[in-house]
């Protein structure tokens, strides 16, 4: 994938090396034992976690003009929004670009507490799609996923997430994993997240009109998505398969519908709620 060199967001945040001072606590007993949380797992003082968050924690650290992996995130987030304002802009519609949040570890989001561990995330609260850049190396070594457009699709899904809150999608499925059950939620969930996986597909498909995707790019997403399927992860981690509990599909769906995207290059073939 040809990234380096070129354009990127402005709309990174680096959060990066902030520590507890990214975790601004609110009042009350829940930002209390949230401290006493915090303290209990890293050892440090708890007053550590009551320092006012520093400046940067809102816009973000100075980016780094020597770190590649900042200007390879950011460079992608440019072509997400690329893509999607082209989109956008053919259908009479204005996008509004998502903020991507760079953290180590853990830090503060309108919808929680996010942590490494959690994966990258996307707050529809804040609009942000969160990411500690370990999952990269996670997806080379853990995963056997390596390469450049595997992570361009860790991050597209996530903006994925954001088209859906923008067009909507997002609040109607809430809605009806309120009515009901687990089961029931679990399918909702799982359609949610494979419609990201083809909205990420759309902008691989993108990418390559562009001229900026090399031979073998689109197999590297698609060796990401089969990677991180429900099945497989659930393999690997508890040695048996369970499909009612998935959340994000089949190692063979989530292949399925980035494959959609990324040969059709259509938003409306991406409709996996029909």
């Amino acid at each position: 994938m040809k990234w380096q060199g070129r354009v990127g967001s402005g709309n990174v945040e680096d959060r990066r090396g902030m520590g507890g001072r990214g975790l601004a606590v609110g009042g009350g007993l829940g930002g209390l034992v949230l401290v006493l949380l915090m303290s209990a797992l890293t050892g440090r003082s708890p007053t550590d976690f009551l320092e006012p968050s520093a400046p940067s924690s809102e816009t973000g650290s100075a980016p780094s003009t020597d770190d590649p992996q900042y200007q390879f995130v950011s460079v992608v987030l440019k072509d997400t929004e690329d893509t999607w304002g082209q989109i956008f802009a053919e259908n009479s519609q204005t996008y509004e670009a998502p903020a991507l949040v760079l953290f180590d570890g853990a830090t503060q989001s309108a919808c929680g507490l996010g942590q490494s561990a959690m994966g990258p995330f996307y707050c529809p609260a804040d609009r942000k799609v969160y990411l500690d850049l370990s999952f990269f190396r996670d997806l080379d070594q853990r995963f056997g996923a390596p390469g450049d457009f595997a992570r361009a699709y860790v991050v597209a899904h996530e903006v994925g997430h954001h088209i859906q809150t923008l067009t909507g999608v997002s609040d109607r499925v809430q809605a009806a994993r309120q009515r009901g059950g687990e089961r029931d939620g679990n399918a909702l969930s799982v359609r949610q997240e494979l419609q990201a996986d083809c909205y990420a597909g759309v902008f691989g498909h993108y990418e390559a009109r562009r001229g900026v995707l090399d031979p073998g790019d689109a197999e590297e997403g698609l060796r990401a998505a089969a990677a991180i399927g429900d099945d497989r992860l659930q393999q690997q981690s508890q040695g048996r398969v369970v499909p009612e509990s998935f959340t994000h599909g089949s190692s063979e769906q989530r292949v399925s519908w980035l494959r959609r995207g990324l040969e059709s290059g259509r938003v409306d073939s991406c409709n996996t709620f029909q």
